[in-house]
């Protein structure tokens, strides 16, 4: 087997042990050694990616940020340049995070579920009436 041909084996086997799943901007690879790497879809270079320890890791990091979170609170984590950016996109994408980009410029996602509860604590609950049966 040439060295070219054992390469492509070695890539097709690594590729049927991950699992990468596409998003509009971004993806993200479940690796076989219990990694997640977020990348930016369609891109090639180590620029355009994050390797985390586990897709727990990533889970935590997004349970860290507040609220309202922009670049710049991804990038107090820690990371650096356009994968901050690449990072907010992700959280928006991938169902497993409850966020919506909320702004363009510059770049803003807000958390669903902590919006919610948010919300209904500043208004109170006033749809529950007691009842005295």
């Amino acid at each position: 087997m040439s060295r070219d041909e054992a390469t492509d084996l070695q890539e097709a086997v690594g590729d049927a042990l991950t699992q990468r799943r596409e998003f509009f901007r971004t993806a993200g690879v479940h690796r076989e050694d219990g990694t997640y790497e977020v990348t930016r879809r369609g891109a090639d270079s180590a620029g355009n990616s994050k390797v985390f320890e586990s897709f727990e890791a990533l889970r935590r990091m997004f349970d860290r940020l507040p609220v309202e979170f922009t670049a710049d609170d991804v990038g107090r984590t820690g990371i650096t340049g356009s994968r901050r950016h690449m990072l907010v996109r992700h959280f928006a994408e991938h169902p497993a995070f409850d966020c919506d980009i909320t702004r363009r410029n510059p770049l803003t996602a807000e958390k669903t579920n902590e919006a919610q509860a948010r919300e209904k604590t500043m208004t109170g609950d006033e749809s529950e009436v007691a009842s005295a049966d």
